[in-house]
């Protein structure tokens, strides 16, 4: 409906699919023997460096940041999603979530304590965990608190970063924290693990054993250098498909323990309170979520023609098994093609051609992972939720677009 074009168009090779997209092009092919020769084609260019830098004209790409007042690095910084293609974000661009600044910590000196009901409790250093069998894993993380914008009456006039920034993915090379506790010798007895960073507010999180031993990993490496300070250096925990502040960042203790350790960070914060006044405590996994990156808030539209929908798409659960587009607002949908490859409790770039022609349309996009689970309307989550919290949003997020190509956040 109102203008979907049949997602073959970017599964299908060869020229049916270029001459499709060729319309999009310059409308004068023939200009292209008049190509001037540039300056930069006259000199030898700038020689090397020591680590690369984006280019100068992609000086727009970058995150945008809130810092609660009275501190210096207690907030959030998020990821421009709008500005970025593929599945992978840049170290760089990773979104941040401090609770008390990034600490600058000594490699030498730092220790990894593993205790509380083991045989041998355990001390490790960067460099003997090295030492271990590594493995890597590509996967999102997600702040609780992501899109919790939505939860407001009305829609705020913001885009894709703002809403939507608090999700970053990467590939996290480690040692699996199953190894190191089989190590020390974990007392069946031990349901639980309780994680503390290393940073100013002792960020700790009690975690199930079962997830520990499933696919836990003290991740060192993020998209192949050392993970970065203002994401965990020189360890971190890494918990696919978990709420974000449960990868505790500067790892420094594990302990096992029989039950929840109910620390500050899993009963005052990070639970969901729900119409009734009740909470609800220990909602583990991010659940399936989509949003359209392309066009988005800020990306206005110029003319009419041939557009390609892009966005990406992700669940706690497992992999993305399908996302679907409308350009109706919801009246109609279409499956959308899913780059490759779709990886479980990683990102995934879904793409859809559209042919618009000039006039509104509503744009959405649902995600359906590998469990069944669909991703709600707004209403729907409303209607389970409430608005008493603001975490765990995933709704569906709309944009409509004007004659006039201006893209907007609404509800639909």
């Amino acid at each position: 409906g109102n203008g979907l074009v049949h997602r073959r168009m970017f599964l299908m090779a060869g020229t049916a699919a270029a001459a499709s997209i060729a319309s999009a092009a310059l409308p004068n092919p023939a200009a292209a023997d008049a190509l001037q020769v540039e300056p930069w084609m006259k000199l030898p260019g700038s020689g090397f460096v020591g680590y690369g830098q984006p280019s100068k004209y992609e000086d727009k790409v970058v995150r945008t940041w809130n810092t609660a007042p009275g501190t210096i690095g207690t907030g959030t910084s998020r990821t421009p999603h709008h500005l970025l293609d593929g599945m992978i974000t840049p170290n760089g661009l990773h979104f941040e979530r401090h609770h008390s600044g990034i600490p600058d910590i000594n490699p030498d000196t730092h220790r990894l304590l593993i205790h509380g009901l083991v045989k041998r409790p355990l001390i490790f250093t960067l460099e003997t965990l090295a030492r271990y069998p590594m493995e890597s894993r590509i996967a999102f993380i997600e702040c609780g608190g992501n899109g919790q914008l939505l939860y407001q009456k009305e829609p705020a006039q913001v885009g894709v970063q703002q809403i939507h920034g608090q999700v970053s993915c990467a590939e996290w090379t480690g040692v699996k924290l199953a190894v190191l506790l089989q190590e020390a010798g974990v007392d069946p007895k031990a349901k639980w693990i309780l994680a503390e960073g290393a940073d100013a507010a002792g960020m700790s999180r009690s975690i199930p054993m079962e997830k520990v031993m499933d696919d836990a990993l003290v991740a060192l490496y993020q998209n192949g250098e050392h993970v970065r300070p203002a994401n965990g250096y020189p360890m971190r925990l890494l918990l696919p498909g978990y709420e974000g502040n449960m990868n505790v960042k500067w790892l420094r203790r594990i302990k096992a323990t029989e039950s929840p350790t109910m620390t500050k960070d899993e009963t005052s914060k990070y639970t969901i309170t729900l119409p009734d006044g009740k909470s609800l405590q220990f909602v583990l996994p991010q659940e399936g979520k989509s949003v359209i990156t392309r066009p988005s808030p800020g990306l206005t539209m110029k003319e009419p023609g041939l557009y390609e929908i892009s966005g990406l798409a992700w669940s706690g659960y497992g992999k993305i098994n399908k996302v679907e587009v409308s350009a109706d607002g919801g009246k109609s949908w279409a499956a959308a093609a899913l780059q490759q490859p779709v990886l479980p409790k990683a990102l995934t770039r879904f793409r859809m051609a559209w042919q618009w022609n000039g006039g509104p349309a509503v744009l959405q996009s649902r995600a359906i992972d590998d469990t069944g689970y669909v991703q709600p309307t707004r209403e729907q989550m409303i209607a389970k939720r409430g608005t008493r919290t603001i975490f765990h949003s995933n709704a569906i997020t709309t944009w409509s677009i004007s004659d006039k190509g201006e893209v907007k956040h609404v509800y639909a």
